[in-house]
């Protein structure tokens, strides 16, 4: 028998890509229900080759459901994950919402799967930050190897990141700059097409913004508090796919050759690398794929044991949807979980 999943935030774009992918990767589902507020009940969603109605999150009941897909943003976590977990349903929950808590694990499965035996405390399992995912991805083996002291990473994000309003804001100023039309911005503090934004999220009493703050918060849990990190994260004129520019210091020594060969072995990673024209990836070509590509891979002369990494990945994939359901996967393939309804 398989288990009964229901998609919280369903007719977003992560919403609708969790549904992709769990047909794509054939999980055991008996039922999928999906849902979002009350004013979207009743929209038709796509399921493989079924249609589902979306219902109201606000008067559904999880007490036949196994795990709950969350991606209706933080607030909506933050009041629903717990009512839900007190039925006994698992929330994997992809806002920032409790990626902070000590008692809730934050996993991506490639990097730190032993975590996952916390989620018992709360019945939540957190989902990290896109551009996080994508990036422990690909400094957990190198952490291995060489063990990281410190961080310097530059983000270009994509506007999809920002959802569906960032993807129509970016092609209607798009359209307004080839036929002349005044140009409006209203999800983004400045104009987004044909140019980037050196801000994302709020703006801290530091000067970081908070999802510079998350970057370094979340691979510091994931990975391991002694790192340091600094980050900058910027919007960029893509729709989908972020990249990274990675700056690594490590404690012991690790030469380009030694971080390939590595890399090529890992799990969820795709080395592309040559030094030629377009012998590296970029966010177009990552749309649509699971893995993190790794190119321009280079050794720092500035800084003993330094290397420099290009990071890419699609950001509703692996970012979002992706490792959501590896992280459901991880539940069954560890045994943590049985259908409720065979119970």
């Amino acid at each position: 028998m398989g288990f009964k999943i229901a998609i919280a935030g369903a007719t977003g774009n992560v919403g609708r890509e969790m549904l992709n992918i769990l047909a794509e990767r054939a999980f055991p589902v008996s039922e999928v229900v999906a849902l979002a507020s009350s004013r979207s009940v009743g929209t038709e969603v796509s399921f493989g080759d079924k249609t589902l109605k979306v219902k109201n999150l606000e008067t559904y009941d999880f007490s036949d459901t196994d795990i709950c897909l969350m991606s209706a943003g933080g607030a909506v976590s933050k009041k629903w994950s717990p009512k839900i977990g007190a039925q006994g349903c698992i929330v994997i929950d992809n806002s920032s919402a409790w990626r902070y808590d000590a008692d809730v694990p934050l996993i991506v499965p490639e990097v730190n799967p032993d975590a996952i035996s916390g989620y018992t405390k709360r019945n939540i399992i957190a989902n990290p930050n896109c551009s996080t995912a994508q990036l422990v991805v690909a400094l957990k083996p190198l952490h291995d190897h060489a063990r990281i002291k410190r961080l310097v990473i530059s983000t270009y994000q994509s506007v999809s990141g920002a959802g569906k309003d960032g993807m129509d804001e970016l092609f209607n100023q798009t359209r307004a700059v080839f036929v002349a039309d005044p140009i409006s911005n209203k999800k983004f503090t400045k104009r987004i097409a044909f140019n980037v934004i050196p801000h994302i999220d709020e703006f801290m009493e530091d000067g970081y913004t908070k999802e510079e703050w998350k970057v370094l918060a979340e691979t510091k849990k994931i990975l391991d508090p002694k790192i340091r990190v600094t980050c900058t994260a910027v919007r960029v004129p893509v729709f989908i796919g972020h990249s990274e520019s990675v700056n690594i210091e490590f404690e012991n020594e690790i030469s380009a050759e030694e971080a390939r060969d590595i890399l090529r072995d890992a799990p969820g990673c795709q080395v592309i690398d040559k030094h030629e024209d377009g012998g590296y990836i970029t966010p177009y070509e990552c749309a649509g794929e699971d893995a993190t590509f790794i190119s321009r891979i280079r050794e720092d002369a500035t800084v003993e044991n330094g290397l420099n990494i290009w990071v890419v990945s699609d950001n509703l994939r692996k970012g979002a949807a992706l490792n959501t359901i590896q992280i459901a996967e991880l539940l069954l393939n560890r045994r943590l979980i049985k259908p409720r309804l065979a119970a």
